[in-house]
């Protein structure tokens, strides 16, 4: 695996590491999606686990991990086009923000978790949300919360949400909303924020210096 790569890479401090995958290298978006992806001829450590975090399947973070500690560069490759110029993941940050990266997440659903008496979505109210959400082995994609509420965005499963209100319901009030779409772009840039969402009713967004995050419905 890609992963013992690494590993092996790191024990016996290799010079790099190539892995060979059935895409071009590692791209911008999906190009199952996307027509207009584009390949990444380079990014750093940090960015690659940024962007297998929040669902890049290329690249799993634990394979990033060992290399980073030695400073092992790793070359994404084409097994259907060897000679062509692969993916390099490096400690080089430099090429990290010139091209936006797209990651879209299908079948999301957004749980809004309410206080029953209007008081406030305290941290001892979050700690035992959160041990209900592990408790439930229910990875969270995207929160956001507000003075007495707490809006959760997870991967669609009628099972373990049932599951999960069971748990919750007696403490609060619950509403969720299914068959949504989780948007995540790196870098991004009010144009393409805004050319993905023009035609999409937003019910979240969540935005840092370098990341946005929204949660549509189109």
């Amino acid at each position: 695996s890609d992963f013992t790569a690494a590993i092996f890479a790191n024990v016996l401090q290799a010079d790099e590491v190539s892995i060979w995958k059935d895409v071009p290298g590692l791209m911008n978006c999906d190009p199952n999606i996307f027509d207009q992806a584009v390949k990444l001829h380079q990014i750093s450590y940090h960015e690659a686990i940024e962007l297998a975090f929040y669902g890049a399947s290329v690249i799993h973070p634990k394979t990033i991990q060992p290399l980073q500690q030695k400073s092992i560069p790793l070359k994404v490759r084409a097994f259907y086009k060897p000679e062509s110029e692969p993916s390099l993941i490096s400690g080089d940050t430099s090429h990290d923000s010139e091209v936006h990266k797209i990651i879209v997440k299908d079948k999301q659903l957004l749980l809004s978790i309410g206080s029953k008496n209007l008081s406030f979505i305290a941290e001892e109210n979050l700690t035992g949300i959160f041990k209900a959400f592990s408790k439930h082995k229910i990875h969270i994609n995207l929160m956001q919360n507000s003075a007495v509420s707490f809006s959760v965005c997870f991967n669609e499963d009628e099972d373990k949400l049932k599951a999960l209100m069971t748990d919750l319901k007696g403490d609060y009030f619950l509403k969720y909303n299914t068959g949504l779409q989780l948007i995540t772009i790196r870098h991004y840039t009010d144009k393409v924020v805004s050319e993905l969402t023009h035609d999409k009713k937003i019910f979240l967004e969540q935005k840092s210096r370098a990341t946005i995050q929204l949660l549509v419905r189109g």
